[in-house]
């Protein structure tokens, strides 16, 4: 099979994974039932359950997904390295601190946004933080020093989570453990809006650096030989990256695996090529998301399992089969 032929196999297979999540649940919908939905018409109680709760979670699980694997993607070309991921940067440390602090003082219960933002506040800080760091020594982003910076400001995030458990009643563990393992159960609107507002405009960002990436996953040398201003880049598509994966961490909380496995197993389909691999990787980044979900969702309904759990059984072993594969070739 040619690689254009595989390619359009792989957007096609993931197109249609992509709306299952509307049909699929404890209570099964036609194709028809959702497309009156759609379209204006059917039952109340499908209106309901199809506008207020799987469109919004599908969206959602769409827009968080396709970032991930996208920030996923950029990062192994950054530090060029193709078993990189969003989190070894930090940032999801960060959030996570933000959330548990929500979490341990009450702010949680004061507005729905209040968690979303401390997350938020929480990622912002880790980036700046790695970002000092690895300037520290000079003007130039050394990738070696941004991958040690997020490693070591990780593992301080790691010790202040212990540390706010450690003090924190059995309720605000709960849920604080309940977060960290990422679930887009809550998803509604306003969720599905903060993520859209930040994940969009730095996906069309990190989209457009295809060309400089491709340059920088040779060598910064030869990048700069070719005209590309390596720095510039570097510190553009970290941001973008970075933004991302903060969005993401702050509305649903950690979700592993989804920026490691998915660009990484797109190497092996459709190249290197980053005009090709970026916008494939938000793509089936989406479907492999809201399939995650959706079988958080009826596995073992009525209860629902965390979305990272899901994630990270299957990301695991295709981690394990591609590293082998990487590793033989």
């Amino acid at each position: 099979m040619t690689r254009r032929r595989r390619l359009a196999a792989v957007g096609l297979v993931a197109v249609l994974v992509l709306p299952l999540g509307l049909f699929v649940g404890s209570v099964g919908l036609t194709p028809g039932e959702v497309l009156a939905v759609l379209l204006g018409g059917g039952t109340p109680t499908h209106r309901d359950l199809v506008l207020q709760f799987r469109l919004p979670r599908l969206l959602l699980a769409s827009i968080l997904g396709g970032g991930l694997a996208l920030a996923g993607a950029t990062f192994q070309a950054l530090l060029r390295n193709p078993l990189a991921e969003p989190y070894i940067l930090g940032v999801s440390g960060g959030a996570a601190v933000g959330a548990v602090t929500a979490l341990a003082l009450g702010w949680a219960g004061l507005a729905s946004w209040s968690l979303p933002l401390a997350a938020f506040a929480g990622a912002l800080l880790a980036i700046v933080l790695v970002f000092r760091v690895a300037t520290a020594a000079g003007r130039a982003l050394d990738v070696r020093v941004l991958l040690l910076a997020g490693v070591v400001v990780g593992a301080f995030f790691s010790a202040v989570i212990s540390f706010i458990l450690a003090v924190s009643d059995a309720r605000t563990i709960r849920s604080a453990v309940l977060w960290m393992m990422g679930t887009t159960a809550g998803a509604d609107w306003r969720g599905v809006a903060v993520a859209a507002t930040y994940t969009i405009p730095a996906a069309l960002v990190l989209l457009s650096l295809a060309r400089p990436l491709n340059a920088l996953s040779v060598g910064e040398e030869t990048a700069l030989y070719l005209g590309t201003e390596v720095e510039r880049v570097k510190r553009i598509a970290f941001a973008a990256a970075s933004l991302v994966t903060a969005a993401g961490v702050a509305v649903a909380g950690v979700i592993g695996f989804v920026g490691l496995v998915v660009p990484h197993a797109l190497r092996f389909v459709v190249g290197s090529d980053h005009r090709i691999l970026l916008p494939m990787s938000f793509l089936v980044g989406a479907a492999f998301l809201t399939a995650a979900d959706t079988v958080a969702r009826v596995l073992l309904s009525p209860t629902e399992i965390p979305i990272g759990v899901v994630t990270a059984f299957v990301g695991v072993p295709i981690f394990l089969v591609l590293l082998r594969r990487s590793t033989l070739r």
